[in-house]
């Protein structure tokens, strides 16, 4: 409280919210430049959930463990939990969103012949981690697969994983399609159509 005869108090200069400059991050999500006008040090993950509704990225734990948040910086399986995107300017993401257009890669055809989701909450960081080990290594032996896959699974589908990923295997050595049908009565086109990673 300002005693009477006291000089004024000095007042703090503020800028109007909108006036203050907010640095721009861009770099290429699912084929299409994107630029965020977000602090540089956001978390890779809420800028894609957040500013892009690319919802497929999950957060887990938000320490970089459980692998629900995994996509793919310049081909490389990374916890977008852990990556500012101030620190991957320039580069190419790619979300489950993003990972084929008629969802056809076959470890997303494979999980789905498999049936291997239960809650299905870890099952797309799970999906882009294999995709980024096949595409790395066409033939991964069992520990190359356990040194890839350091995912968690919190229902416990660790065996149903395991026979998509080899499913997965044959699939992309042997050029044969997987035969993994969309919901009743959805075409993998009309399924695939109205996804927002999609759309220029």
């Amino acid at each position: 409280m300002q005693q009477s005869g006291a000089p004024p108090a000095p007042r703090l200069a503020t800028c109007p919210r909108s006036l203050i400059a907010v640095p721009m991050t861009r770099f290429t999500v699912n084929d299409v430049p994107v630029h965020y006008r977000l602090p540089p040090e956001t978390p890779l993950l809420w800028a894609l959930r957040d500013a892009s509704n690319l919802t497929g990225t999950k957060y887990g734990c938000g320490i970089g463990l459980c692998g629900a948040c995994t996509v793919h910086v310049d081909g490389h399986a990374q916890r977008s939990c852990q990556i500012a995107i101030g620190a991957i300017e320039g580069s190419f993401v790619t979300t489950i969103e993003g990972l084929s257009k008629e969802r056809d890669h076959p470890a997303q055809a494979a999980w789905i012949a498999l049936q291997v989701p239960q809650c299905g909450y870890c099952q797309s960081g799970m999906i882009m981690a294999t995709a980024a080990l096949l595409k790395s290594n066409p033939s991964p032996s069992d520990d190359d697969i356990a040194a890839a896959l350091t995912n968690l699974c919190r229902c416990g589908t660790y065996p149903r994983i395991r026979k998509a990923i080899a499913r997965a295997i044959d699939a992309a050595r042997s050029g044969v399609a997987i035969d993994a049908d969309a919901a009743p009565g959805t075409s993998p086109a009309q399924a695939a159509e109205d996804t927002p990673a999609l759309r220029p």
